[in-house]
């Protein structure tokens, strides 16, 4: 499964609903995945798949605010 390295955030399933003359019609249900992204392991060799928020994260604050 695609998840984070780091949060281990993964994909969930949402539906929308349509408002239509004062009444709400359920659609279709979709998947809406994270943004991931391969990102340097910094706690070893190798890559990760981690989403942006916690790349962006490790960038401004270091590793530890992520753990």
């Amino acid at each position: 499964m695609r998840q984070c390295f780091f949060c281990e955030k993964s994909g969930t399933k949402v539906g929308m609903r349509i408002l239509l003359r004062g009444n709400y019609n359920p659609t279709n249900m979709f998947k809406k995945q994270p943004n991931l992204q391969w990102f340097k392991n910094p706690m070893g060799p190798g890559r990760v798949k981690s989403c942006v928020k916690c790349i962006k994260t490790i960038a401004k604050k270091g590793l530890n605010a992520q753990r």
